[in-house]
Parts: structure tokens; sequence; C-alpha cells
């Protein structure tokens, strides 16, 4: 591993969780540094320079590394900002929304029950289901997820909305590629951030509102 914290090369991809302990593919952490003043600052892109520290996207596990696991891992005294895993579950959102949106214009993601469902029951390979956690149940109910596709309830109908471009999006699915890949990583995170969040998102949605 380098002084920053990143691979060697590109197939060394496994981190250690300095909470959990647990070496894991650093798709499923978030990677943390200590900027200049001594701060924690959250490393969404992956960019940062410095010694990366990284965390399980939960967010149970992130608040415990709040509490002496970022100055251990560190070596020295850190400041934890407060509100670091909402600050966190922002960026991630709003990280999911972006790719959604980049889907979109690349012209590999639709919404809207009829059209997702056209792909769905077409020969479209679809690589992501996306419906919104706060969608009708029954409605959401009348689509299903292909064999080796993934899916996700995390954002809410207005994240959604914002991704694709409208008010609200019950139904979206992306068509296979690079794209809906680091879709699917990062929605995974958010799912973990927002899991001990009594399913309910809401909270989200003024935070990533344009």
């Amino acid at each position: 591993m380098t002084r920053g914290g990143r691979d060697k090369t590109g197939d060394e991809a496994e981190r250690r969780c300095i909470v959990t302990g647990e070496a894991k593919p650093k798709e499923g952490l978030i990677r943390f540094v200590v900027g200049p003043d001594g701060v924690v600052v959250p490393d969404v892109l992956g960019k940062l320079p410095g010694r990366g520290m990284w965390v399980t996207a939960d967010r149970a596990i992130l608040e415990k590394a709040g509490k002496g696991q970022f100055s251990r891992s560190a070596k020295t005294p850190v400041t934890v900002p407060e509100g670091l895993a909402d600050e966190v579950e922002r960026q991630i959102t709003r990280r999911v929304i972006d790719l959604i949106a980049m889907a979109r214009k690349a012209g590999i993601a639709v919404c809207g029950f009829e059209k997702v469902k056209s792909w769905l029951a077409g020969n479209e390979r679809v690589r992501v289901l996306l419906q919104a956690d706060d969608g009708s149940t029954r409605g959401k109910a009348k689509l299903w997820t292909p064999e080796g596709a993934r899916y996700f309830d995390c954002l809410t109908a207005q994240e959604l909305g914002l991704a694709f471009g409208r008010q609200s999006v019950i139904h979206g699915a992306l068509a296979t590629g690079g794209l809906s890949d680091r879709v699917v990583e990062e929605a995974a995170k958010l799912k973990g951030l927002r899991a001990n969040d009594g399913g309910d998102p809401a909270a989200g949605k003024e935070k990533v509102a344009r």
C-alpha cells in the first residue's frame, strides 16, 4: 500500500475497516483522511492526499468510528465533525444521483413504470432496478429484478426525480455498463448508511435538493 492509502496496483482492492478490523473489498468501504487542521474528512471520491482510513459503509459502524477509532488509526488526536455520518450520507446520495443522471444522458437508463416494465420483459440487459423507498408497495411489487441484476430502494421519489430530471420518479432501470456498475457500488454504500435510519431516507431529501 502506498503512503496515501492507495493501491500499488489495480489488483489490490481490499482494505481493513478501522472499526471491525475486517478486510474487505474497498468498494464496501468509505475512505477518510485527516486534514491539515486535524479534522477528519470523508473522501467519497478517493482522491484526497494523505493516509487513508477506511470504514465499512454502515451508519452504526461509522458512528462508532467517531468515538476514538479515528484517533487510534491516525495515531494522533483528531477532531471528528459533529454529524459526520449525516455528511457522508449526503455526499454518497449526491454521488448516486449524479451517476444515475450520467447513465440517463448516456442512454442506458429509463424511468416510469411502463418503460421499466418493457425493459424487464424485453431483451434489454437490465443491470439495476431502482424503486423509490417512499413509492407504493403495491406498484413496486409489479416489477421484478432480473437474474444477475441488482435492486435498490435507498432513494426517495424526489431523489430519483433529480437523477432523471423530473420532479419525482418511482421506478427506474439501468442497462449493463460501466456506469451502472458504479451506481451499484455507490448505492450499496448508501443502503448501508440508511439501513439504521428506520428505512426512511426522508432526511436526505432536503440535503440533496438543488
